[in-house]
């Protein structure tokens, strides 16, 4: 046998090994459990976090936009037309 087929042939004893003890069901419940934690917590992709981010930032822009235009109509208005307070 070569070292070759010999490595290959005790890999695979260990991993069936592993397959059918109680580590095999261990790390089942392991990951179950980081899962549902991950559920939990309502993570988001990086991705999603920075199209987020992209929005709130644009909104923003939009948002001092407006204000100044709103400003910029109370600056014009607020002087009566007719010279009496009102």
């Amino acid at each position: 046998m070569d070292k070759q087929a010999f490595f290959q042939d005790f890999q695979q004893k260990v991993s069936d090994l592993l397959k059918s003890s109680p580590a095999a069901d261990i790390e089942r419940n392991v990951k179950a459990l980081a899962a549902q934690t991950f559920n939990k917590l309502e993570l988001v992709s990086r991705e999603e976090f920075d199209i987020q981010v992209a929005l709130v930032q644009s909104l923003a822009a939009r948002v001092d936009a407006l204000e100044a235009r709103l400003a910029a109509r109370e600056g014009t208005q607020s002087t009566p037309a007719d010279g009496t307070n009102a």
